[in-house]
């Protein structure tokens, strides 16, 4: 019996390491697999929410119309210009007013790029077009300054504006530049065409 409870006392020590050392590298292996797993799904979750999110945008749409070889709807990387644009729809036509065009201008989603042919500036810019409306989005300083309550120096400001930021998408979008607040949009906007 003594024998017996000599070995039963070795095995039990031995037992017991065995035991800890099972419970111990189980409770890590657990640890380690829950941390991969979280980490695969906030890593989903980021990717699913740059996709969603409009501002992560890498590509955008231009309509371009006109005086080009190619006229129609592209697709180009945000850090695009419109002479990108230009060339991948063929080029300028033989005809084309290259001189009414910024081609170091970025491209933005969903910009309509117009070339006119040379001498049509005018009609492009609406001030014979039928319904008697300036397009502001190609209309000169001069024919800007012919809406309601627009001088030489708000009409100036509009054409800056839109160079440096691209084609007016809303009647809104006028809003952002100095000097013009909401009174003045309201006196212009029904002689406006904005796409």
């Amino acid at each position: 019996m003594h024998d017996f409870m000599k070995k039963g006392l070795f095995f039990l020590p031995v037992v017991i390491v065995i035991g800890l050392f099972l419970f111990i590298t189980r409770d890590e292996g657990g640890t380690d697999t829950k941390n991969d797993l979280e980490e695969v799904l906030s890593t989903e979750d980021d990717d699913e929410s740059k996709e969603d999110n409009p501002l992560n945008k890498t590509e955008v749409i231009v309509d371009v119309k006109g005086e080009v070889q190619n006229p129609g709807v592209y697709e180009f990387s945000t850090d695009s210009r419109v002479n990108d644009v230009i060339q991948k729809a063929g080029g300028f036509t033989e005809e084309a007013d290259e001189t009414q065009v910024n081609l170091a201008q970025k491209v933005h989603d969903e910009m309509i790029i117009i070339i006119m042919k040379t001498g049509e500036e005018e009609v492009a810019a609406g001030e014979t077009n039928d319904s008697g409306k300036v397009r502001i989005n190609v209309a000169d300083q001069t024919e800007i300054e012919k809406l309601n309550g627009i001088g030489p120096s708000k009409a100036a400001a509009i054409v800056q504006y839109r160079e440096e930021n691209g084609l007016f998408q809303t009647a809104d979008d006028l809003l952002d530049i100095s000097g013009i607040g909401q009174k003045t949009l309201e006196n212009i906007i029904d002689d406006l065409i904005i796409p």
